[in-house]
């Protein structure tokens, strides 16, 4: 699959985007198993925090009634540490997407829009035909 991107880059003449060479390329690749590597382990520690919170509240209430300081007891901390680790994880993923990620999706980029080289292997298919080599 291929399409023609405008020339708005400054650049001239067209230039096909072979999808599948993008996903193929070792960028793209590299790419998708470095965001995996990231939002794998920051989901099941979200999912971790989050309902770890509600199984305390549920089966755990005396302790999160436990005072801290002055009627700020453990399950108001708790519930606010959400907002702070959602602010966190959100901060070192832009952190990571702008050292790691976006240089590879640049990469990829430049991948896909690299000039095709003519293979052997694609044939026009025949007139009337169904493309099948015989």
């Amino acid at each position: 699959m291929t399409e023609t991107v405008p020339p708005g880059d400054g650049s001239s003449g067209d230039h096909q985007v072979d999808w599948v060479k993008a996903e193929r390329s070792p960028e793209f690749r590299e790419l998708i198993k470095q965001r995996r590597a990231f939002v794998v382990p920051a989901l099941a520690f979200v999912f971790i925090w989050y309902f770890g919170f509600i199984a305390l509240a549920g089966y755990a209430p005396d302790f999160m009634r436990e005072s801290v300081y002055e009627g700020v007891t453990v399950g108001y901390l708790f519930a606010l540490s959400q907002f702070v680790m959602t602010w966190v994880l959100a901060a070192l993923y832009i952190r990571r997407a702008e050292h790691v990620f976006d240089p590879l999706a640049e990469k990829a980029a430049q991948r896909a829009l690299e000039p095709n080289e003519p293979s052997g292997t694609d044939r026009p298919s025949e007139p009337g035909g169904t493309g099948a080599v015989r």
